[in-house]
This record gives C-alpha cells, sequence and structure tokens, in this order.
C-alpha cells in the first residue's frame, strides 16, 4: 500500500481578489503534491473558498445580490486561476456546500455533548473587516490591531467553546513536536500568545444570518473560524468514516498557510481537535507576504499583482519557478517586474534551455540525433554522475521541510554541472579525434541522461517544462514519477533523439 500523504491550503475568502499571494500559497502546495506523488505517495491536495460570514453578507446587499449568488460568482475566478496555474488539485471544498454543514454542525454536536460548549454572553470590540475581537487592551488606539481600521463595541448572546481548558494541553504538544509550528520564528510567536493565558472563545454569532446555524439553536449562527477551520476534516467526509477518506488521510501532513492567519491554525484548530478527540496536523507552515517593487500590496495603491496577466505576460512556468525560486519560503518577499526578467532570462533560458539546445545540438551534428553507448567513465564523468546521485536526497529534504528555493538551487547546480561539464570535456576538440568517438558518446549520453533527471526534479515546479523536455529526449511525458526513475541510465542506447528548439524564450524588455 502506498504511504498517503495530505496538504492544504487555507480556504479562500470569496470577498477577495485573488492576487499573488494566494498564487504564492496554491503553488507551493500543488508543488510539494505533484513531487510526493512523483515518489510514489498517495496525495490528497485540498483547496476550496470560505463563503460564510458577515463581509460577504454585506457585501452583496451592496451588490443587491444574495450571499450564495456572490459566491457562486467569485469561486470561479479561484478556480479558474488554479486551472491557468496548472494546478492539480485533488479536491475544491466549498463551505456552502451541504457535506461541509453537516459535518460543521456534527463537529459542534460533538463537542457540546462532551461539555466543552456553553451558552452565555459576549462583550468586546469587534474588527468586522477581520472577523475578530479583541478586548479593550489588544486595540490600538481604539482600532483593530491587525488590519488599523475602527472597531464597535458589540454585546451579544453567544456559545463559547472552552478553550481555556486546553492551554497547558496545546503548550505541551507545541513542546513535544518542534516540528508542528514552522518556521521557528513563528513557534515562538504563537508560545507566547498562549502563555499570556487563553480566552474562551466565542463561536456563534446573533448579528448576522449567513452562515451555518447552530443546532438546535438556529438564531445562532457558527463563527466563521469554527466554521471554515473544520472544511479540513470535512472534505474528507467528516463524520462519514464509510468515505474511508478521513481514517485514511488525516491527520494532515501540513496546513500551508499565511502568517495572517497563524494563530487560528496554532491555538483554535488544534485545541478544537483536541475537544473532538481527533489527532492534531502534523505541521502547519506559515509563509510570508509579498510586497510589490518594495510596497504593501493594497488596492488603493492600485498595485496589487494579477495572477492572470502574469501569465499572459511572462508563461505559466516562468510564474511558478519565480514564485518558489525568489525567496525562501516563509519569509517576506518582494516582486518586481524587473527580478522575473531576470530570473527568465538566466536561469530558465541561459541556463537550463541553453544546455537542452546544446546538448540535442551537439547530438544531431555529431551522432546525426542517434544515443550512443557510454563507455566506461572516467574521473570527470564519474564526478559529474556523482552530483546527479548525491543531489537527491538533499532535494527530499528541503522539500520536506517546505525549502523549495533551497530545493531549486540544488537543482540549479546539476543545471551548471551540465553547462561545465561541457566546457570541461570539449566536445568540439573530441569530434575532431577519431581516436575519441567513444569519448564523445559518452560526454553526450552523459549530458542527456543529466537532462532526462533534471525535467523529472522540475517537472513538479514547471509540468509544462518538465513534460516537454522529457518529450524531446523520447520519455513519456506524462510519465514524471521519480520511483525507480531517478537512477542514473535510465536513457536507453541507440534512440532517436531531436534538435531542442529554445525551451524558455529571452525577454527583452
Amino acid at each position: 500500500m502506498k504511504p498517503t500523504y495530505y496538504i492544504t491550503t487555507p480556504i479562500y475568502y470569496v470577498n477577495d481578489v485573488p492576487h499573488i499571494g494566494h498564487a504564492y500559497t496554491t503553488v507551493a502546495c500543488d508543488v510539494l503534491a505533484r513531487y510526493k506523488k512523483a515518489k510514489g505517495f498517495d496525495v490528497f491536495f485540498l483547496t476550496g473558498t470560505d463563503e460564510h460570514g458577515q463581509k460577504v453578507e454585506k457585501a452583496a446587499m451592496a451588490n443587491g445580490e444574495s450571499p450564495l449568488e456572490l459566491a457562486d460568482r467569485v469561486v470561479q475566478r479561484f478556480q479558474g486561476l488554479w486551472e491557468t496555474l496548472n494546478v492539480d488539485n485533488t479536491d475544491f471544498i466549498r463551505t456552502t456546500q451541504e457535506r461541509h454543514k453537516q459535518g460543521v454542525q456534527e463537529l459542534f454536536r460533538l463537542i457540546e455533548g462532551k461539555g466543552d460548549i456553553y451558552l452565555g454572553h459576549y462583550e468586546d470590540w469587534y474588527c468586522t473587516p477581520c472577523e475578530a475581537f479583541w478586548t479593550e487592551n489588544q486595540l490600538i488606539e481604539g482600532n483593530c490591531p491587525d488590519c488599523g481600521r475602527p472597531t464597535e463595541k458589540l454585546k451579544e448572546e453567544s456559545y463559547f467553546f472552552a478553550m481555556s481548558k486546553y492551554q497547558d494541553r496545546l503548550l505541551a504538544h507545541i513542546e513535544a513536536n518542534p516540528d508542528f509550528i514552522q518556521p521557528k520564528s513563528r513557534r515562538n510567536e504563537v508560545v507566547s500568545f498562549i502563555k499570556e493565558g487563553l480566552r474562551d472563545l466565542s463561536i456563534s454569532r446573533t448579528s448576522f444570518s449567513w452562515g451555518i446555524p447552530i443546532p438546535g439553536n438556529e438564531k445562532h449562527i457558527t463563527y466563521v473560524w469554527f466554521d471554515a477551520l473544520s472544511n479540513y476534516i470535512t472534505a474528507l467526509g467528516y463524520p462519514d468514516s464509510e468515505s474511508h477518506n478521513l481514517e485514511k488521510y488525516w491527520p494532515c501532513d501540513v496546513h500551508v498557510i499565511g502568517k495572517d492567519i497563524l494563530r487560528f491554525h496554532t491555538v483554535y484548530w488544534p485545541t478544537f481537535l483536541m475537544a473532538a478527540g481527533l489527532p492534531l496536523p502534523q505541521k502547519v507552515f506559515a509563509h510570508g507576504w509579498w510586497t510589490v517593487e518594495g510596497q504593501k500590496m493594497s488596492k488603493s495603491l492600485r498595485n496589487v499583482v494579477e495572477p492572470n496577466m502574469l501569465v499572459e505576460k511572462y508563461g505559466i512556468d516562468p510564474i511558478r519557478y519565480f514564485l518558489l525560486r525568489e525567496v525562501p519560503f516563509g519569509l517576506d518577499g518582494d516582486f518586481s517586474h524587473a527580478a522575473l526578467v531576470q530570473r527568465i532570462n538566466s536561469d530558465l533560458a541561459n541556463d537550463l534551455g541553453n544546455l537542452l539546445s546544446r546538448s540535442t545540438a551537439m547530438l544531431s551534428k555529431y551522432f546525426d540525433g542517434t544515443l550512443p553507448e557510454p563507455t566506461e567513465a572516467d574521473a570527470v564523468d564519474a564526478a559529474f554522475i556523482e552530483q546527479f546521485t548525491s543531489a537527491l536526497p538533499v532535494i527530499d529534504s528541503h522539500l520536506d521541510n517546505l525549502a523549495f528555493n533551497k530545493a531549486l538551487q540544488v537543482i540549479w547546480t546539476l543545471v551548471s554541472a551540465g553547462n561545465k561539464y561541457i566546457d570541461d570535456t570539449a566536445p568540439w576538440a573530441l569530434a575532431k579525434d577519431e581516436s575519441q568517438r567513444d569519448k564523445l558518446g559518452s560526454v553526450l549520453y552523459n549530458l542527456l541522461e543529466g537532462m532526462r533527471l533534471v525535467a523529472l526534479l522540475t517537472a513538479p515546479f514547471m509540468p509544462e517544462a518538465g513534460a516537454k523536455i522529457l518529450g524531446i529526449l523520447g520519455e513519456d511525458p506524462d510519465n514524471l514519477s521519480l520511483e525507480g526513475h531517478d537512477n542514473w541510465g535510465g536513457l536507453p542506447a541507440g534512440r532517436s533523439i531531436e534538435k531542442a528548439k529554445p525551451l524558455f524564450p529571452r525577454i527583452e524588455e
């Protein structure tokens, strides 16, 4: 039986326009899902949309439509973008789906039945844009500490979740599982928040109606975070054990999120799960934010980077590559067109594309495009081959740690090694000496076998380019498996290989 791997993006709020931040998270998850599939895992990759809450209700009313009409319209933007970016998710959950509603209500009943949910009154400062309550001393000059906008004092009847009860247990879990919250800086942030003292959490609202009704008291609507976070199990069929997906894939291997929703995923969600008697996710990884040309992305500055336009201008694979190569995952990054063009021209056109063009052109010129049989490796060949063998476990480890840029750096050392191997062996000089014909054949075999492995390793990041290179090498472009295909010597001698056209055209700005 295959080992399983379950990875999730956050569910995106339908009151948002999809931007580069959404693309970043989703492409990162897609790369990891594709890589794990190639390594022989049975992968479940979930994304979706968060469609309830006061903001959606207000926006729909202002638009003269129902909240569901607004959600149905906006959800297509997200689904369309994932298609454009070549994202291959297993499932797409919407919080308006019946399967989700039933799962949320069952989770509420279960926790209430254990005595961890009770009815009381809530009074505090509420920020509608963040859908969050704040105490008086958390406010900054009366405004929301997260978004800086005004808050209003609200008092209403509310159901509470006894979160305070789980404070010590949660701290003990974080202590015992150092990889649970990544990167480390975020873990320290969460630990100090918990140590300040957890309060019981208000988990229902009566001030609006767009959401999942509390079972048995329908004037109460489930608080958006109790509703939204449950998607990670409702998409697996919770509470229906007959779907088998829950027992098969849960607990999740990694929730990938933006750092702005860290607390909800590392404090609220684990305590809900503890109360329900369900295992906690293995890891929550919070990545950084993107600025644009040095400025914070905002609608008012009109600098929100729209991924569809980027793809139209530069292509899918270059955008996927740039997002994960430019910045260490977990840190903040800056998007600039100049940096993107620089990456395309230097890494993709000059390094990778050029290596493929040179190697296939020499094979055409010296061997009429037929792959020769390699002879025994000399010291230079052996050193070249060894770089591939030793790189594989390093790439694997980097991807397990979501260090996408480090994995790409290692793959690019292999690309550079290919270009250096050409300079070191000088095939054009070998071609002038008939006694060196076998040596020339070995050099070209090694170059193209190296290209095959580079294609398989880059395919999770750039699926189109990976498949295209494999097709040029006469391999099955649909078979991107690394299982048993990552051993040196996979290309059969005697195969006919065409001369490659430029893989990534240079961009002249």
